[in-house]
This record gives structure tokens, sequence and C-alpha cells, in this order.
């Protein structure tokens, strides 16, 4: 399900219009508490402009909304709050998840018994077979190739 960009609740919050307990803005991200924390410290990383998923994201601020949060792990983990340990979570698309169709990037504290995790299908585990992973593999590399501007491209699997 998808949000318009005039009633996307992260958008009420960039402008204003809407409260939230901001940790940090710049030009491109902001990063404010979650209001409905998975632990004590639990922060969202959100882009200024408006992107539903990832891929409509403009590089340039996934490179800043990654390098925030990336800063605002390691303030968290020299903070009062002593997590043990730090996920990063980003759900694109209602499959994955994602209820708030603004791009955002889940900071998240976390300490042993938390409750928090990701649950793996049944029958996980076992390797796949590499002729499988190297069809998957040539399947994305030929759309990556076509996706990329002409001066980012350069071999994908150098190896093969």
């Amino acid at each position: 399900m998808n949000q318009s960009v005039s009633s996307c609740e992260f958008c009420e919050i960039v402008a204003g219009r809407a409260p939230a307990s901001i940790v940090y803005r710049d030009d491109q991200c902001m990063a404010f508490m979650d209001i409905a924390p998975v632990t004590a410290g639990h922060l969202l990383v959100v882009p200024i402009e408006h992107a539903t998923h990832l891929a409509d994201l403009d590089r340039d601020v996934g490179r800043a909304l990654f390098g925030l949060a990336q800063t605002l792990a390691a303030a968290i983990r020299r903070s009062d709050l002593k997590p043990e340990g730090m996920n990063l979570f980003l759900a694109d698309g209602e499959a994955a998840g994602q209820d708030v169709f603004h791009v955002h990037l889940h900071v998240l504290p976390r300490h042993r018994g938390d409750g928090f995790g990701l649950k793996l299908p049944a029958g996980h585990g076992p390797h796949a077979e590499r002729a499988r992973l190297d069809r998957d593999a040539d399947t994305i590399a030929k759309v990556l190739k076509a996706l990329q501007r002409p001066d980012e491209r350069r071999t994908t699997n150098p190896e093969r």
C-alpha cells in the first residue's frame, strides 16, 4: 500500500507539521526517535526529500543516509544506553515489512534477550548449488550494468 506524499507522516515530520524528538538534521537527512521503539535509543533516519523506495533515492542522499546511520550508531554505543550491539534495518516495500512509504533506516541498539530478531524461513540453512548462485548473480549483474552510468561500469565479477 503506497501513500501519497501529501499523507506521508515522515514528510509531515520533516516539514515540522508533526511532532518528533529530533536527534539530527541537515539539508539531506534527519534522524528522530521511533515512537514505537523496539529498544531504548531506537532511531529512524530519513531523507528530507520524499522517496518511497530505496531505488527512488538519490545516490548522494543514500550515501548520506547510511553515513549518518553509521555516525548515530557510534554515538549510541558511546552513550549511557550502553548497547551490546547494533542493527541497521531498512524495509523496502510492503512485502519486506515497510509500513511508512518514505525511505527510513532503523538504527536499533541491541541487548541480549531484547526480543528483537529476524526469523529465517523454514528450510533455510543448506548452501545453494553453485550453478543456481551463478545464474542469479548473472541475472542481477546484467540489470546492474544496464542501470549504471557509463563512468560507473566495470567488471562485476572478475573471477568468471
